[in-house]
């Protein structure tokens, strides 16, 4: 859909009618509202629709529509290719629909469209409740839950995904709907990873679950360390409760107290251990890699919402990601990850990410669109830096992390942790028998494919649905 230029006469009109706030270019706030977390993106919405209600929404998808504007939709704007801005388009931002309301006695949680995970964590944290999130603070639910949901502690509390027990929606008729197990339940199977391509998603109401407190370790070692601790780590994973999440990565050390000096601001490796649970019981089931003589060491008891505050990523970086799901993770594919390594960009925020699977995750619903649950494991170039020269080096980098493990690969991949990879990347994203079976439900919710900044379901052309309609 082509965008054109939005009269002064037609910005006005829908001013006067909507509830919220449409800023526009020459707007004092209009920059801001327009930078997103991937400093990379550089796009100028039309019109920027700020929604407070459900109406605010569907007025603006009116709008829009109207008015021959691609519509975006904005909620945590994390996405690293940007599609939460559309160039000369309208954007359906949500930032204002935040309200998370919690229900200790039924476990529930309902989570306005635009609630970043620092709105739902918080809203929890008083009632020691949880719910698989985002691994940093600044995620957006909407667009994390919709794509499966992947974070810390998904080994113990199943995918976000896994967790989702109903979604509001205004569809591009403009029409609201609720999706769940009961009501329209082929829209909700497409919800478990089918992204925003169905309309937009104004609320969710999520599953919680008792987490009282987690303790976090940071181990760290000098990087000719790396293929031995590698090697470590998938053992103790392989064998590790449910309760322990984290990761192995290579980063820049930081320049904290526990850090030695030396160490701090050049490459090193480190093992990241989240458990749900005490600092001693950290300490007994992850022994076997506290004994690998950590060059540094710092381990903390918290809550769940304060640990994703603690590792949040910084804004303003330029960002490119991918990653490539492994069916195993055997010494040959330790050694070339590891090798990799010193490629990445130092100092900068960028990560060389191992994460594993396994657990809960494994064990989820198998009819959901997310084909990549059952891999144990997920190789995640995750690259930020600051000077635009860096670009074609960083995207470099992922893609050959990519190559180098493809060996190993499933061939699935979590749609979240990429941008746009081309077709068949976004085909195993869902599962070719999924991806046709989302088609025939983007047919009947968004037949003009309105919605198709994100990975892009083109409704089907045999559905027997009015491709000329909503």
């Amino acid at each position: 859909m082509a965008s054109r230029t939005l009269g002064d006469t037609a910005l006005a009109g829908f001013r006067a009618g909507f509830a919220g706030t449409a800023v526009a270019p020459g707007d004092p706030a209009y920059d801001e509202a327009r930078t997103l977390f991937n400093a990379m993106i550089d796009r100028r919405p039309a019109v920027i629709a700020q929604c407070g209600t459900v109406r605010d929404v569907a007025e603006a998808i009116r709008f829009g529509r109207e008015n021959g504007l691609e519509i975006a939709v904005r909620g945590g704007g994390h996405g690293v290719a940007g599609t939460a801005l559309s160039d000369g388009g309208l954007v359906v931002d949500l930032r204002r629909m935040h309200a998370v309301t919690v229900d200790p006695q039924a476990r529930t949680a309902r989570v306005g469209g635009g609630a970043t995970m620092s709105h739902l964590d918080r809203a929890t944290e008083p009632y020691g409740l949880a719910t698989t999130g985002g691994r940093v603070s600044t995620t957006g639910v909407g667009g994390f839950v919709l794509g499966g949901g992947a974070g810390w502690l998904d080994r113990k509390f199943g995918l976000a995904c896994d967790n989702l027990l109903s979604v509001d929606l205004v569809t591009a008729a403009g029409d609201t709907v609720r999706a769940s197990e009961d009501e329209n339940p082929e829209l909700f199977w497409a919800l478990h990873g089918g992204g925003g391509n169905f309309g937009v998603a104004t609320s969710f109401t999520l599953r919680l679950h008792p987490l009282p407190l987690v303790t976090a370790a940071m181990l760290l070692w000098r990087p000719d360390a790396g293929p031995e601790v590698a090697r470590a780590y998938r053992d103790f994973l392989e064998a590790a409760p449910d309760g322990v999440g984290g990761g192995f990565f290579y980063l820049t050390a930081p320049p904290e107290e526990f850090v030695p000096e030396d160490m701090a601001g050049k490459l090193a490796c480190q093992v990241l251990v989240v458990y749900a649970g005490g600092m001693q019981e950290t300490r007994d089931v992850a022994e076997p890699l506290f004994n690998l003589a950590p060059d540094a060491e710092l381990a903390t008891e918290c809550s769940y919402a304060d640990l994703q505050c603690m590792l949040d990523d910084p804004p303003g970086y330029r960002n490119y990601w991918s990653a490539e799901y492994l069916a195993s993770f055997p010494d040959p594919a330790v050694d070339v990850f590891c090798a990799r390594a010193a490629d990445l960009i130092v100092p900068s925020p960028s990560q060389h990410v191992l994460f594993p699977q396994g657990g809960a995750v494994a064990r989820g619903p198998a009819e959901y669109p997310v084909p990549w649950r059952r891999a144990p494991w997920v190789v995640h170039p995750f690259g930020l830096w600051e000077d635009p020269a860096d670009d074609e080096r960083g995207r470099r980098w992922a893609h050959q992390v990519r190559a180098d493990v493809e060996p190993w690969s499933t061939g699935a991949v979590y749609l979240n942790f990429i941008g746009h990879e081309g077709e068949d990347r976004l085909v195993a994203g869902f599962g070719a028998d999924n991806h046709r079976r989302l088609a025939e439900v983007k047919a009947r919710y968004d037949p003009g494919n309105v919605f198709h900044l994100n990975h892009n379901i083109e409704p089907a052309r045999d559905a027997g649905v009015d491709l000329k309609g909503a």
